[in-house]
């Protein structure tokens, strides 16, 4: 069993289980496509940007070919299991081997997971979890047409700004279990979204990601919030730049009581995901030597074993006073 970065080569094979592929970032899909062939010419032509695509495979005729491609923008903590292609392939050893590579490849890029969205009704499902992958949450997707929720409402939201950063991160450690923090933490780089205010407190953030195919939008809507089916419907009536591009509403599980006014609206749900992790990497505080100052024209020794003096309980004791006694105990 061999494995190697896609080549140019290796086009036309990937070209023929086009349509056999799983594809396992919805986010991507939806906003931008699969992005299947362009992503895999791309992981060869400029690998630079963070996408990684590989096959498995072994020297005897007729074999079985698997597929795989990640993608990790630089800095993440995370990386993004795309797709698998040919799903027919999946119960064969390719797929642990494959999964092995990339996992290695997202180490080397400084990711200590790996993701995936997968149907749990699916094979993909099963062969994940026993390649050690494991669900940290669901979701589910709501698809808005263009047609539809294209009223006039209350303009409520604002765009986030710098000075939201500390609300919303205090929004999102009350509202997002501790498992989903672990995986998913809440991102260092600038807001990307839209914010609203009640009685001067922010209650409510919609995270989004914009594509020439349609508009990712994530809430996060506190339980306190008032009239939120009111302020949602006029968050997708009035979103900047929607054009006529169709808006995808992810509510993951610990949001699942916004569904009944998707439903409202009429959106069209999709089947509830698996939200899957595998971790690849353990991270550590990196340990640095120091140098001790001169004190009263002495010269210490770079290495002194600070951390080994050591004083023993009954000495620590007789050197107390009553009122460390108080502080210690």
């Amino acid at each position: 069993m061999k494995v190697r970065p896609f080549d140019w080569r290796d086009l036309s094979a990937l070209h023929r289980v086009r349509d056999q592929s799983v594809y396992l970032h919805s986010a991507l899909v939806l906003t931008r496509g699969p992005l299947l062939i362009p992503g895999a010419l791309l992981s060869t032509l400029a690998p630079g940007m963070g996408i990684y695509t590989s096959i498995s495979f072994n020297d005897q005729p007729q074999s079985i070919q698997l597929f795989g491609q990640i993608i990790h923008a630089a800095g993440a903590q995370c990386a993004q299991l795309t797709f698998l292609s040919p799903d027919e392939a999946l119960e064969s050893e390719h797929l642990q081997v494959l999964l092995e590579h990339l996992s290695s490849q997202a180490v080397e890029r400084g990711a200590f997971r790996l993701l995936a969205d997968v149907d749990e009704r699916t094979l993909a499902f099963e062969m994940l979890r026993q390649a050690g992958f494991a669900i940290y949450a669901r979701q589910r997707i709501w698809r808005l047409k263009d047609d539809q929720a294209n009223g006039e409402g209350p303009l409520s939201w604002q765009t986030a700004t710098e000075r939201d950063l500390i609300a919303v991160r205090s929004l999102y450690n009350n509202l997002i279990p501790g498992l989903v923090q672990q995986v998913e933490p809440f991102p260092a780089e600038r807001l990307r979204g839209l914010v609203y205010r009640q009685g001067g407190d922010l209650l409510a953030y919609v995270e989004l990601k914009y594509g020439h195919r349609g508009i990712w939008a994530q809430p996060f809507i506190h339980p306190d919030a008032e009239n939120v089916a009111e302020n949602l419907i006029a968050l997708l009536s009035n979103l900047p730049h929607r054009v006529s591009r169709p808006v995808y509403m992810c509510l993951r599980s610990y949001q699942s009581w916004l569904e009944p006014t998707m439903e409202h609206v009429g959106a069209e749900p999709s089947p509830r995901q698996a939200m899957m992790v595998r971790h690849v990497a353990i991270p550590q505080k990196a340990l640095r030597a120091f140098t001790l100052p001169a004190i009263e024209g002495g010269h210490p020794e770079a290495t002194a074993p600070i951390s080994r003096a050591r004083v023993s309980q009954s000495e620590a004791v007789k050197s107390t006073t009553p009122q460390m006694e108080k502080q210690l105990f």
